[in-house]
């Protein structure tokens, strides 16, 4: 069979996450990318083996036999770069958050649907093989009716004014958009339940920041300590809180945080239910708690064999063999090009219209924190 030929746009941090887990999969080639410029593209092809590279990335849309497109590139890029491709009739799988507004988010998923072509939102954390694990427990009614949902995602990488990063700049939301769409994403995946209204605070601790003159990797400023730079203002949060309702009687509460130190990438779920509890943390996330009230509690360690259901798909290594953030990425694309391959097949991964359900969440939390008032979700 013909591999599916693929074009990556972005050759950052993302760009080169993208381009390791699509290696794996067999079907596909990576074929060209599209950087910020003509050098930064040429020298990623370089280090990658990849045969074209252009820092106008229309002049890989123009190539008819590239099948399908990675939007790897800062936000504002994603609506552009995707409207462009889906009208030269190729298949886009963009990163989260879909676009910089529902408006925008909208118009990409029309427009795939008219065109028939496949798309997909990355919220690759749904593929971890516990996550599905407990998606399925809930679904064969373990948990019983959920009554609470909580936690946090949190991360130290903009701890100090002298972290930069282009998303600082990225609109008008950064660790919401960033991090908590994510952790939105996965609690309604999980629950089969929807957040209907949210009252949210949003935080700016650093007014200033210190703005590199040159340009910086993602979590590069951990270690970068730039001796010239622009102080420039801040608009964009650090922290933000939110309390919420489910469906018709769940209720929950998350905080999100970028300047939290010692927390490299902690996305922590809690799930409360009239059975029994679970719990999850993307830093451990072969482990998966649930919580008993009249017996012992468990820690369940991944194991294919063992898992639940269509859980045991997302799960390839056998037990003792850690599966983690790269994976998740693999289980995704792989889902992703098997719809590509056989147009009928069963959609199982976060489409346009799931990017489209969490800009409406991100739009409601800043109009929440804005008025200071509870704001309803539109469905």
């Amino acid at each position: 069979m013909d591999k599916i030929k693929v074009a990556i746009f972005g050759t950052g941090f993302m760009g080169r996450v993208h381009l390791e887990a699509l290696r794996r999969l067999g079907m596909v080639d990576v074929v060209a990318v599209a950087g910020r410029t003509s050098d930064r593209a040429r020298q990623f092809a370089a280090a990658h083996g990849i045969e074209h590279s252009t820092g106008n990335y229309h002049d890989l849309l123009a190539n008819a036999k590239i099948d399908a497109v990675h939007i790897c590139s800062p936000n504002s890029l994603h609506f552009p770069m995707a409207t462009a491709a889906l009208e030269a009739d190729k298949h886009v799988l963009c990163e989260k958050p879909l676009a910089s507004s529902v408006a925008e988010a909208v118009g990409m998923a029309t427009l795939a649907k008219e065109r028939n072509l496949a798309n997909c939102t990355l919220y690759n954390v749904r593929s971890y093989p516990q996550i599905q694990n407990v998606r399925r427990m809930r679904e064969a009614g373990d948990l019983g009716e959920i009554y609470a949902v909580q936690g946090t995602y949190s991360q130290d990488w903009l701890l100090y004014d002298t972290d930069w990063n282009w998303r600082i700049e990225s609109g008008a939301s950064r660790t919401f958009a960033d991090i908590g769409t994510h952790w939105c994403d996965l609690v309604e995946h999980v629950t089969g339940l929807r957040i209907t209204s949210l009252c949210a605070d949003l935080q700016t601790f650093h007014r200033t920041r210190k703005k590199p003159k040159g340009s910086v990797e993602t979590f590069a400023g951990k270690t970068l300590r730039p001796t010239e730079y622009d102080e420039v203002p801040i608009t964009t949060e650090d922290f933000g809180a939110m309390t919420f309702r489910m469906g018709e009687t769940a209720r929950g509460a998350l905080t999100v945080s970028q300047v939290a130190a010692g927390r490299k990438n902690r996305l922590f779920m809690e799930i409360f239910g009239s059975k029994a509890s679970a719990a999850w943390n993307a830093e451990q996330p072969d482990e998966l708690w649930v919580g008993h009230r009249n017996t012992s509690n468990e820690i369940i360690v991944k194991d294919p064999t063992l898992l639940c259901g269509e859980a045991k798909t997302y799960a390839d290594l056998p037990g003792g063999h850690s599966e983690g953030y790269d994976d998740t990425f693999k289980q995704t694309f792989r889902r992703f090009y098997r719809a590509i391959a056989d147009r009928s097949a069963t959609v199982e991964y976060p489409t346009f219209d799931d990017g489209i359900r969490q800009m409406r969440i991100l739009e409601a939390v800043i109009a929440s924190s804005n008025k200071g008032a509870w704001i309803t979700v539109p469905s």
